[in-house]
């Protein structure tokens, strides 16, 4: 069995991405975890929770090793400040951002092969990613709109594609996080073809979908009702779409939001693709929230993340009101995706 090494970010150090990282590493995993974050944290947070936790200081340059019950990765970023669980600290912020861009650097240095042995060290595989809080990283003075567009920035892709996936479902979107009042101007034609062509070939490449079948999403209700309620789907989504199925994709839609989630559509779709955040992603966490993946699409790197915020009412108190799940599908979701992308 080919054993993966991924990178993990913690994200904001007062909130729950270091509890759910010290949660899953209770349980023995087949590949390696690391985290990029201070050891301090991680040893202070876990006699928080009253669980055990040992960091193994990890090589990057030898091969990645399962880690056993209670066992973490570790490349040690010092804080700038001592975190208290639950309280932001605007000095914190710097240190956020530094364990993103070290794991970014260390993915970026791996690039897959035709074929993954152990002996081939090859740094970190993908990068798993924890929860952010935003405001306090604007607050800090850094322009941060979110991961996915930190990430395209830091890898110098020009499109990236944001998806989110759960047992049974998967939703990527045309537009991500955008004031709903300038989603109709940001949809163009050329924007849909690039990124259904992003989650056409990533859906083949890192998913081993051979053939896949996709559901576009309406901009307006009722998907325009024939131009009666907005014009978008006439003037760009449908000769968008035209042009993708000349060129071999299988695209069923526009259709109406109200019901293309439902069995008689879903069923047979590997994914959708929705028009903008708050329309397709409700229905995806409503089915899985706290068991979801957030994906990016189109990057040069793997990355997956949890599907929830920093609950920073949560950190550092009671371990059972805490689910790591989520960050459980990413790591499974990831897993998936470099053995795809690695033949195996």
């Amino acid at each position: 069995m080919t054993v993966f090494r991924f990178a993990l970010t913690l994200g904001e150090p007062a909130g729950i991405g270091p509890d759910i990282a010290i949660i899953q590493a209770q349980q023995s995993c087949s590949h390696e975890l690391v985290a990029f974050a201070d050891p301090v944290l991680l040893c202070t947070r876990a006699k928080d929770l009253g669980l055990p936790l040992r960091l193994r200081k990890v090589d990057l340059s030898a091969p990645p090793r399962p880690l056993v019950a209670g066992e973490l990765g570790v490349v040690p970023i010092s804080l700038e400040v001592p975190c208290i669980a639950g309280k932001l600290d605007v000095a914190n912020a710097g240190y956020v951002l530094s364990t993103l861009d070290k794991a970014i650097d260390i993915c970026l240095q791996y690039s897959p092969a035709s074929t993954v042995t152990e002996s081939m060290a090859p740094n970190c595989h993908g990068l798993i990613t924890g929860p952010i809080q935003k405001s306090i990283i604007n607050e800090a003075g850094y322009h941060f709109s979110g991961h996915t567009e930190y990430l395209a920035a830091k890898t110098e892709v020009n499109r990236v594609v944001m998806m989110l996936a759960t047992e049974g479902l998967r939703v990527a979107l045309a537009t991500t996080h955008l004031p709903l009042k300038e989603v109709s101007a940001s949809i163009t034609k050329e924007l849909l073809i690039e990124v259904v062509t992003i989650l056409h070939q990533s859906l083949q490449q890192q998913f081993n979908i051979a053939h896949p079948r996709l559901l576009v999403c309406g901009l307006n209700p009722h998907a325009g009702e024939s131009g009666h309620l907005g014009t978008e789907e006439i003037e760009i989504i449908i000769p968008a779409l035209d042009i993708l199925r000349q060129r071999g994709m299988y695209l069923l839609g526009p259709l109406p939001a109200d019901t293309l989630f439902t069995s008689r559509y879903l069923t047979s779709a590997d994914a959708v693709l929705a028009m903008y955040h708050d329309q397709g992603l409700p229905v995806l966490k409503y089915q899985g929230f706290g068991q979801a993946a957030n994906i990016t699409l189109g990057l040069p790197i793997i990355r997956t993340s949890v599907d929830h915020g920093t609950a920073l009412d949560l950190a550092g108190k009671n371990r059972e009101n805490i689910d790591s799940g989520s960050l459980k599908m990413a790591l499974d979701q990831a897993v998936a995706m470099a053995a795809s992308l690695n033949n195996i």
